[in-house]
């Protein structure tokens, strides 16, 4: 587990960077300014619900503590170093951090919704077989702002400050993009306390999906302390076979994952867990293998996503076919789970379940080229 962080790297700019500091720690900020408590308010205001990067623009203060604000603080973003959309509306931000590292956001429009797929990691603890971003070796955790960051820059892209009541372009947040947000606990949980304070970001915790590949020791305190909606990635109903595509599996086996996912507080109040399945070829989409995963999650109140395999440059595996995932889904839905096959989005520009994979590498080789060039030729 690591404690927040704050930016990897400083930046040119050597003020300290305000977002992504808890209440307490921005009003003990404040305090030490000599200010009296309500201008932490006030600040925690102009930068959460009206989306304020200026202070010089947050009028309702003053121009004194403005001025003061200014000397010591900056309001970050991460700079979007490449921005893709699909042919079928999804949209793909390439994100540059202050240290130079990269980690890629994804919104998802859908059904008068929009979902934001959000990063934990620069890279992956994790190596699950099927998923791209787990060819990625893992770099760092990102800071509670680098998380954060990239929720409010896409509501900078929609134009969502404040954010409307009816029509919003951002409605959900998914925890579902590069890294393991368990193996960055502390940092994730800070971020999203923050998204979902009722006097800034303002998202309610059911609109908040956190995904982990199974470090079950933390589910508890995620349900204790955040409450948010829970999504697990199974992926296999036997150790043997999820050993080798979740290798997390070797330390969390199946019973004890799914022992965690019975212990998980908010189930109490007719909540869900979402347990999602990605379809491979031969692997793992058997009737039998439903039949054992019906049986697996008995009595866990649970949809399951069966997820259509994302192929990328070099995948060991192939989708299903259309006929097995049928197949599949009627033993489930037979068993009175639902069991939705999540329509693929953002193929096209390697936007989709298992396919984000940031240009960090390739740019820390090329970071090196420049700082140590090849000697010069001799005759």
């Amino acid at each position: 587990m690591n404690a927040p962080t704050p930016e990897a790297q400083a930046s040119p700019d050597s003020r300290r960077d305000i977002v992504g500091l808890a209440r307490d720690q921005l009003a003990a900020e404040i305090a030490a300014m000599g200010e009296p408590a309500f201008r932490a308010r006030q600040l925690w205001h102009w930068l959460y619900a009206r989306g304020g990067r200026d202070f010089s623009r947050m009028t309702t203060m003053s121009k004194d503590f403005r001025a003061a604000l200014e000397m010591r603080y900056r309001v970050s973003r991460p700079a979007i170093a490449q921005h893709q959309q699909s042919e079928d509306g999804t949209q793909k931000w390439l994100l540059r951090l202050a240290d130079g590292s990269a980690v890629e956001s994804v919104h998802i429009p859908e059904d008068g919704r929009g979902t934001l797929c959000v990063s934990s990691q620069v890279g992956c603890t994790l190596t699950c077989r099927f998923c791209h971003t787990g060819t990625q070796r893992m770099v760092r955790n990102l800071s509670a702002g680098e998380i954060l960051g990239q929720i409010l820059l896409a509501r900078d892209e929609f134009g969502e400050w404040p954010a409307p009541s009816t029509n919003r372009r951002l409605t959900n947040i998914v925890m579902m993009g590069m890294g393991e947000p368990l193996y960055n606990y502390d940092n994730v949980a800070q971020a999203l306390r923050i998204a979902m304070d009722p006097e800034g970001l303002a998202i309610s915790r059911r609109k908040i999906t956190l995904s982990t590949a199974g470090v079950a020791p933390l589910i508890k305190r995620v349900g204790a302390e955040l409450g948010v909606m829970l999504a697990i990635s199974l992926h296999a109903v036997h150790d043997e076979l999820r050993d080798r595509i979740v290798p997390i599996n070797k330390k969390y086996p199946i019973a004890e994952l799914l022992r965690a996912c019975r212990d998980y507080p908010p189930l109490k109040n007719a909540r869900r867990i979402t347990f999602e399945y990605v379809m491979l070829k031969g692997v793992n989409d058997s009737t039998a293998d439903a039949r054992e995963l019906v049986r697996l999650i008995a009595g866990i109140p649970s949809k399951v996503n069966l997820i259509p395999f994302n192929a990328w440059p070099g995948a060991p595996f192939e989708c299903s076919s259309n006929a097995a995932i049928e197949r599949f889904a009627q033993v489930v839905m037979a068993a009175g789970y639902p069991s939705p096959v999540r329509t693929p989005r953002g193929r096209d520009i390697l936007a989709a379940c298992g396919q984000l994979k940031s240009a960090s590498e390739k740019t820390r080789k090329s970071a090196r080229a420049m700082d140590d060039p090849a000697p010069p030729a001799t005759a």
